[in-house]
């Protein structure tokens, strides 16, 4: 198991990045999140806002990798299906 269960939140301004990770779920976590969901290009081929706890992901086809952000991060961005998205570690 791994990601964000257990955890208090996320903090504004930061993501977690989960590859190989073509799903997710929200057992065990006390918030929601929003979810992009990548190919292999990292480009967004799925996106999904405040997923609440105890919930499962969408499925989308061509799906390598995952990144989880605070709820509400997807509705204050320009973030959209097609879009490329730059990692920083």
């Amino acid at each position: 198991m791994k990601g964000l269960m257990g955890t208090k939140r996320l903090p504004e301004s930061t993501g977690l990045h989960l590859k190989p990770c073509p799903s997710i779920h929200t057992f065990f976590m006390k918030y929601s999140i929003d979810i992009l969901y990548l190919n292999t290009n990292s480009e967004i081929v799925g996106i999904e806002e405040s997923l609440e706890p105890g919930k499962i992901g969408k499925r989308f086809a061509n799906v390598k990798s995952v990144i989880e952000l605070p709820a509400g991060t997807i509705n204050r961005t320009s973030l959209s299906i097609g879009q490329a998205v730059a990692l920083k570690k």
